[in-house]
């Protein structure tokens, strides 16, 4: 039997739900970590990313193309994944509560309910490619089929948030042994977050 506190909590909880879509800063999507760990590089570093074409208009995002991953990590090794969000209040980027980590993210990456499938990894056309070598053997082509990006995120509990808003994304590997990699890839993705409901 349904108790009364679960049924208020669930309608309480569809009350205070916010919905936000976000507008990217440029077309060029994809930014230099603006505080890089030491041992760190940027997601041009990571892949060649010449083959891929962003248009931003107001429809979204248009990306399409491929690239080619130039990381270079052992195929036997762990990459985790760290997603972080911060806010940009009274001048300085700040925490959020929006958080997520993947200790394996070559096992979860095409996982149907992770943000990073519903946006990104789930327009890639060669997934079982994709699947076997991951994203950290070098060669490994990344083909996009064509896609618009224009984020929605539903039913957000919490703090409301308007104006400039990050992702940060670093991805790290691990041996056998657990001992981490010498090179991580970090990269981020700016916008305006706008409140829609």
């Amino acid at each position: 039997m349904i108790s009364i506190s679960t049924i208020l909590a669930l309608v309480v909880s569809s009350v205070w739900a916010t919905d936000y879509t976000l507008e990217f800063e440029d077309s060029d999507l994809y930014s230099e970590c603006s505080e890089k760990l030491p041992g760190a590089i940027g997601l041009r570093e990571a892949f060649d990313m010449r083959n891929i074409v962003t248009e931003l208009d107001i429809d979204g995002l248009h990306l399409s193309g491929n690239c080619t991953t130039i990381w270079d990590v052992p195929s036997t090794d762990r990459i985790s994944l760290r997603m972080t969000v911060m806010h940009f209040d009274r001048g300085t980027w700040q925490p959020t509560v929006f958080n997520t980590y993947a200790r394996d993210f070559c096992a979860v990456m095409f996982d149907k309910e992770l943000s990073w499938y519903k946006y990104w990894l789930k327009y890639f056309a060669n997934r079982e490619e994709i699947s076997e070598k991951c994203i950290g053997t070098k060669g490994t082509v990344l083909v996009y089929k064509p896609f618009i990006v224009k984020p929605l995120i539903q039913n957000v509990i919490g703090p409301i948030y308007r104006g400039r808003v990050k992702a940060i994304f670093n991805f790290e590997s691990f041996d056998k042994n657990n001992v981490k990699g010498a090179t991580d890839v970090c990269f981020e993705v700016r916008g305006q977050v706008e409140k829609i409901k």
